[in-house]
């Protein structure tokens, strides 16, 4: 997420800095660089003859603490004596990598930069309060250089091998590389703790400052901190990817507000994505830490909210626990034992005598000015050198628009950008100023000011809590956001409607210019001269008559550009309501903020009222024009949004005109009220309810309870390994992909040329070095002859560095020659008989005969967009060459290991033996790695084999969501008879989903499809068909649900359409088709419905829904703007695959002499928890500790074969194959234990060993017994089948399409959960991960076939401020015989519930079109956007915009379902 030009005071840049970690004597101690200047008195005789030497090294000094250190520092943690100047409130004051100059040179010389690195904490004593004692000194190191092209997160990862902090997004969107930076503020002689995403911040810019990575924070080492400790035990982990960003966003925190408030948290998360958790437990984990409660509403009364009877959960037949961890076992926070901030930067940061520091890299130059003349006269020397402070803009720019500038110039720290000043007419704030520090600055102004002057600061103050993330904001400066203009800017057109002025500075003097339309548009007259910088910006106060209001609408609340916004102010003569002035300026509706400036002239000397509202409409859609073809689309929404926003204001005006004299000038009406205010980001609570474990369990038995996951401490310290973690390795190239620019083209000619003669280059690998097959499975590694999608892998280079192989990739010319058809969307596949697979049917009943004899038919269309995996990890591949037989090693994130195998094997012409897979964790997966990480593996061992040397493929975010593609898109028809009391006599269905270009699991996933296609309704006669639809798209592959999330809401569509039709409720048309007693599905496989009927009934009663519905009407009834909608949606699901081999398992147990454990399987873990589960079936076996047992790696070495971690079976697979291996394992042991019963577990081993007992096995699943026959169309597809019922509650705002969760609460069938904590993570991440594909994630392709989104600018996943604000999940207990201890496997079920927010939002619309009069029923298409949510609530202002002929222009996106 970028927002701004320049971030905070505190950012200066110095790329490359060589401070490494202390490796003496196998210790890791903090390395701080101080400055070596010659006239630096502190530092001893030898220092001082090194700076005065002019080779280009610096000197680093290392300090560690002694051993009485009662809170020792940890890698990434700065290390230093108390300060008298160090703030007592600060309590303790950061440490970590510690930034200094080492020499101050002159332009054009080389400079070096220190970097505190990693020390770790040693075992706290046992007395929290002892504080800490005096470190001692460690030998001193030499480094040097800095190189301003490197940022921090390379710095990190590559040259200090701190590898906790994760690369995920590279923009600064989704906070996995978050950091601490500490910064020492001489002015005020206080110590700023603030976030930021290591991956913008320059080197170069850390001058001065010291940065704690979460090595730093604690380690599994010597000892972790409360945080890790927090979000570990409340289960706030699941992969573990994002996990140390999560842990430096709440560390810092807790820096600034050692007991922070519930919201504080929140708002301190909005930077960070997760993809697995759903982020409930991740912000229960942060409130550990607040004083306020985290209970349930009823707060005091000791009832649960949820029991409507009023009735204990312990009194029940089966007791119900509600607690997934123990806060007694926290260790204590005690904020005092933080490391402190180290006064040798505190020394630099009040020296006097600063000058110029200069960082020269190989092809750039970084100039720190230390003064403001030193700044001014650099502008003049190197006008065209962006000013760098936050690097939120420029930093982009570079890497993605591949923009290149010899000379970086930034101000460090200069007083005269840092401060505010407050006068009667205004205030005047720095142009250094943090977005936060803004936004700190704004709220005391508030604070302190009259309310009618502060009109402005408020506005502001609305739209800086939602900008961007925490990390941005605390970059991001005022004066780069006000100066880079962008168009999408939520401050400038509010700094423009409040007559802001920008305060200039050049070597030739001050001037002012208004930050107003012609600057905003960029008019050459009003650009700011090369030499010129902004000093400040001023901000008068409002008055009395004077009305200033700030409007926005993005894809999400938080952390998303605006789609559309506004900055709007009135004027009017006193005491009256005619307009004396009047502004208006918009963002995200052309190239530039753009000013309505002659609409608003032509309004002066109008009263505010309803006719000037409308004229101000037709004015302003006249000025304000989106061409049809606007880059960014949704140009109807946006013209909508124009006039809605417009309205917004009005009706705020008319509410402050009415406070003031509320006989003059009447109010609002009262159904319009609840449009003045946005929704408000609340911090979510609920309560998980599951069955508690049987009073009569062993103690040491873990099955049944919410045990942690078994890597959740290591993903809080940052010590998990994943593949990109592991150290480099001799000779090791990188490989950058070159992809296919268009759709369908005949490769003409592929010249290297240019790419082989850059540095660094070795090879580049095409086809023809493939030794074996290039299109295994009909799939293609690397195209030839033609390309068949835009993505597609025409080439890859083989580089010494990531950066050189990146850009000699960009250097490869390929010359096409298009070809027709170009087949994009499911329509053009339709139109072109244009397939992957045969059709797949099932039926029952006579359709056709039904259709004739029922009262009422309806036919109609549903669409489903695709959604991205999105994983935190990328897809990443290490191959590593082996001298002998033709091996080859891969280290990767996989779920198919089998086919993965088969790839590599099949490109290298090997037996499979010779390839060696290595897997420990994967950073999400989803589906995403399913079947793409074997393509991916072959393209690295193709290069490994070809160059002899290591290979490290790791595809940035950008690539890997163009290359691998996600869920598929669908394209439904259904034509459905029934009576008009809403029982459904017939249905005929036809799917068609957009495959791609290449089969991948396309077939797979229609069969899915269509088997599940009745949902929990028997439909006496019902046909299903389905084809996969071959297009010039990247192949689209397995997404978490397999077709059944797309499929299935369809079904939900048209139960609600019939409920339409017959002026009945959707849940009782869907109460009326349920499956009421054991039935035959449509493919005649016998299952027990009553766990479905049991969850229904359940959340009907327990959600209140009924009572909850009645006060939504009621709140309708009021409201004309706003409308609430509530949904309750059944469930009935299934796991594994119809093919019996797939679901085969094996895993190998091992026990040692010690009586320690290891246990291997060929489950491949990515967050599920199926690791963690694996021990805990191995520890009920053998009836010894967890503590006792070890789960090592997947490897292809151990476990042979293994098939696909998918389809929700891990555990039920791997579970069976630990529990055969153990128990033949425990058989062996009975003559022993016999023998000696009261021994112990040891005694045992020791003897057996001692008679030759083999104490090592093999354990097998031969999978659960399934089968389809689809020429019959019958069969036992699935083992088992999983029920749930999820009711969600939304409100919609009609005029703008936003839309907020207010509460949802899921009943699942989850029989007996081998572990709550895990399966409760799972269903909350999948309902989470649904909601994002049926609401906002919205992919967006050209009519080419490019895919836009490859982003987080422009893919959107579920941020923390999304989910419900109460979330309640409750398990109900059923019975499963056929799986390892009666359990069910839940890790995709959540992923379908997460369509109730769908339909309660399709609830609240249908609401808003009852009240104006439309037609109730209406086809939502998914996902429900804002655009869609608003163009659906239609009324006199959709009705207002203008409409273009479709066939007049080619639009800028097209939907592919």
């Amino acid at each position: 997420m970028r927002e701004g030009k320049s971030p905070e005071t505190g950012a200066n840049v110095c790329p490359r800095l060589h401070a490494g970690v202390v490796h003496a004597a196998g210790a890791v101690g903090p390395v701080v660089l101080l400055p070596l200047s010659a006239g630096d008195q502190d530092l001893d005789p030898a220092s001082q003859g090194l700076a005065q030497d002019h080779s280009l090294r610096g000197l680093v000094t290392a300090t560690r603490p002694s051993s009485s250190h009662s809170s020792v520092l940890p890698p990434g943690h700065a290390c230093s004596t108390p300060s008298a100047l160090e703030d007592p409130k600060a309590q303790g004051q950061s440490g970590g990598v510690h930034l200094c100059a080492l020499e101050q040179r002159e332009f054009k010389q080389s400079m070096g930069i220190g970097l505190l690195c990693s020390g770790p904490r040693k075992p706290v004593k046992k007395n929290w309060k002892e504080k800490p004692e005096m470190p001692e000194e460690l030998p001193r190191l030499l480094k040097e250089h800095a190189d301003p092209e490197q940022n921090l997160l390379f710095y990190l990862r590559k040259v200090l091998h701190l590898t906790g902090t994760k690369y995920s997004c590279g923009e600064g969107g989704c906070g996995s590389c978050t950091v601490m930076v500490s910064r020492y503020n001489p002015k005020n002689k206080k110590i700023h703790h603030y976030p930021v995403t290591a991956c913008l911040v320059p080197i170069c810019s850390l001058y001065g400052a010291a940065v704690t990575t979460v090595e730093g924070v604690g380690s599994i080492k010597t000892r972790i901190h409360p945080v890790q400790e927090r979000l570990a035990k409340c289960h706030g982990t699941q992969c573990g990817f994002c996990s140390p960003g999560m842990v430096m966003s709440i560390y810092t925190l807790l820096r600034n507000h050692p007991e922070p408030t519930p919201d504080q948290i929140t708002k301190a998360l909005g930077g960070n994505l997760c993809r697995c958790t759903g982020y409930r437990l991740i912000v229960e984990s942060g409130k550990t830490f607040s004083e306020e409660s985290t209970a349930c509403q009823m707060k005091g009364s000791g009832k649960c909210c949820l029991d409507q009877e009023e009735k204990a959960f312990v009194n029940r037949e089966e007791k119900i626990c509600t607690k997934l961890y123990n806060e007694d076992e926290f260790q204590p926070f005690d904020p005092s034992q933080e490391p402190i901030f180290p006064p040798e930067l505190i020394r630099m940061a009040e020296d006097p005598n600063k000058r110029r520091l200069t960082f020269q890299g190989k092809r750039t130059t970084w100039i720190t000015s230390v003064t403001l003349s030193d700044l001014l006269e650099l502008k003049v020397n190197f006008p065209q050198a962006p000013l760098v402070m936050g690097n939120t803009e420029v930093g982009p720019r570079i890497k993605f628009e591949d923009e290149f500038y010899p000379v970086f110039i930034t101000p460090l720290g200069l007083p005269e950008l840092y401060f505010v000043d407050s006068t009667d007419n205004g205030v005047t704030i720095g142009a250094g100023y943090s977005l936060a520090q803004l936004n700190d600055a704004l709220s005391y102004i508030v604070s302190e000011q009259p309310k009618e002057k502060t009109k402005t600061y408020r506005a502001l103050l609305k739209h800086l809590r939602t900008l961007a993330g925490p990390q941005i904001r605390n970059m991001a400066t005022l004066g780069g956001h006000v100066v880079s203009r962008p168009n999408y800017s939520d401050l400038n057109p509010i700094l423009a409607a409040g007559n802001a002025i920008i305060n200039l500075i050049s070597k030739d003097g001050e001037r002012q210019i208004p930050l107003a339309s012609k600057f905003l548009e960029r008019a050459p007259e009003a650009n700011l001269k090369s030499e010129e910088i902004v000093l400040s910006v001023s901000i008068p106060h409002s008055t009395k008559w004077h009305f200033v209001s700030g409007m926005r609408l993005a894809q999400y609340r938080e952390n998303a550009f605006a789609i559309v916004n506004a900055g709007m102010s009135v004027k009017f003569e006193d005491g009256t309501d005619t307009i004396k002035d009047l502004q208006m300026f918009y963002g995200s509706v052309g190239p530039t903020v753009v000013s309505a400036s002659q609409t608003c002239k032509q309004l002066i000397g109008r009263q505010w009222d309803d006719q000037m509202l409308s004229d101000a409409c037709r004015l302003v859609l006249d000025e304000v024009y989106i061409p049809p073809a606007a880059e960014g689309g949704m140009v109807e929404y946006r013209r909508t949004l124009i006039i809605s926003l417009l309205f917004k204001f009005y009706l705020k005006v008319r509410r402050g005109l009415n406070k003031m004299d509320p006989q003059k000038f009447p109010d609002i009406p009262e159904k319009f009220m609840s449009a003045l205010e946005d929704f408000p980001i609340e911090t979510p609570q609920g309560i998980q309810m599951f069955q508690c474990v049987d009073p009569r369990q062993s103690p040491q038995d873990p099955v049944g309870h919410p045990v942690m996951h078994q890597s959740a401490i290591k993903h809080a310290t940052g010590e998990a390994v994943y593949v990109d973690d592991m150290p480099p390795i001799a000779q090791e190239l990188f490989l950058a992909p070159v992809t296919s620019t268009r759709a369908h083209a005949k490769i003409i000619l592929i010249d290297v040329s240019e790419a082989l003669a850059l540095p660094g280059v070795v090879d580049v690998i095409r086809a023809e070095d493939v030794p074996g097959d290039n299109n295994p499975q009909e799939e293609i590694l690397y195209a030839q002859n033609e390309v068949i999608c835009v993505g597609q892998i025409v080439c890859t280079v083989a580089a010494d560095t990531h950066a050189h192989a990146k850009e000699a990739a960009k250097k490869v010319k390929i010359t096409y020659e298009d070809i027709e058809p170009r087949i994009i969307t499911i329509e053009q596949a339709l139109e072109h008989n244009s397939f992957l697979s045969a059709e797949r049917k099932i039926e029952q009943g006579n359709v056709e005969q039904a259709f004739k004899h029922v009262d009422q038919i309806i036919e109609g269309e549903v669409h489903v967009e695709g959604q991205e995996h999105f994983y935190m990890e990328t897809q990443t591949i290490l191959a590593i060459p082996k001298t002998e037989d033709k091996e080859m090693v891969l280290h990767l994130g996989m779920q198919y290991p089998i086919h993965v195998q088969e790839f590599v094997a099949t490109a290298l012409n090997v037996p499979r033996s010779r390839i060696a897979l290595h897997m420990r964790r994967a950073g999400g997966a989803f589906g995403g790695k399913v079947t793409k990480p074997a393509l991916l593996a072959a393209i690295a061992a193709v290069a490994a084999n070809k160059t002899g040397r290591p290979i490290r493929f790791i595809l940035e975010r950008g690539d890997d969501m163009l290359i691998t593609a996600g869920r598929h898109p669908l394209l439904a028809k259904y034509k459905i008879g029934f009576m008009n009391n809403g029982v459904i006599k017939s249905a005929d269905i036809e799917y068609y989903i957009n495959g791609g270009c290449t089969p991948d699991e396309s077939e797979l996933v229609i069969e899915f499809i269509v088997l599940k296609s009745e949902n929990a309704y028997y439909i006496p006669n019902f046909r299903c068909r389905g084809r996969a639809c071959k297009t010039n798209l990247p192949s689209n592959t397995a997404f978490r649900g397999f077709g059944f999330p797309q499929g299935t809401v369809v079904v939900e569509a048209y139960i609600t359409a019939v409920a339409s039709q017959c002026n009945l409720s959707p849940e009782e048309i869907r109460e009326i088709n349920m499956y009421k007693r054991i039935s035959k599905t449509a493919y005649k496989e016998m299952f027990d419905p009553k766990p479905l009927r049991k969850c229904w009934k359940d959340c009907l009663e327990k959600s209140s829904f009924y009572a909850r519905k009645r006060a939504a009407e009621e709140f309708n009834k009021n409201n004309y703007w706003k409308k609430k909608g509530l949904s309750v949606i059944p469930m009935k699901f299934t796991i594994g695959m119809p093919q019996t081999y797939y679901n085969q398992a094996a895993a190998l147990v091992h026990i040692y002499v010690d009586g320690s454990v290891l246990v291997i399987h060929g489950g491949c873990e990515f967050g599920q928890g199926l690791y963690t589960k694996m021990i805990q079936v191995a520890s009920r076996e053998l009836n010894i500790p967890s503590s006792y047992i070890h789960q090592y790696e997947t490897s292809t070495i151990t476990i042979p074969n293994a098939v696909l971690s998918a389809a929700s079976m891990g555990t039920d697979i791997y579970g069976k194959a630990v529990q055969n291996a153990c128990q033949i394992l425990m058989a062996r042991l009975q003559p022993i234990i016999r023998k000696n019963p009261q021994g112990r577990w040891e005694d045992w081993i020791e003897k057996a060993f001692e008679e030759s007992i083999s104490l090592s096995t093999t354990g097998y699943f031969k999978g659960y017994q399934t089968n389809m026959d689809w020429e019959k169309e019958e069969g036992h597809a699935f083992p088992y089948f999983i029920y749930g019922v999820s009711c969600s509650e939304v409100e919609v705002d009609c005029l703008t399409g936003a839309h907020k969760l207010l509460r949802t609460d899921i009943f699942i069938d989850a029989a007996f959960s081998i572990n709550p904590a895990v399966d409760i993570g799972q269903v909350e991440g999948g309902f989470i991960q649904g909601m994002g594909l049926y609401t906002t994630e919205e992919l967006k392709y050209s009519p080419e076939g490019v895919l836009y989104s490859r982003g987080t600018n422009d893919y959107k996943i579920p941020t923390v401020a999304e989910i419900p604000e109460e979330f309640y999940i409750t398990f109900v207990h059923s019975q499963n015989p056929i799986a390892i201890y009666s359990s069910k496997g839940l890790g995709e079920s959540g992923m379908f519930l997460g369509s109730s927010v769908f339909f309660a939002i399709q609830d609240a619309v249908t609401a808003a079109r009852r009240e104006r009069g439309l037609t109730t029923t209406f086809t939502l298409n998914s996902p429900a956007t804002p655009e869609l949510i608003r163009m659906n609530c239609m009324d006199q202002f959709t009705e207002m915009i203008p409409r273009d002929d479709p066939s007049t222009f080619t639009p800028w996106s097209i939907r592919v379902s």
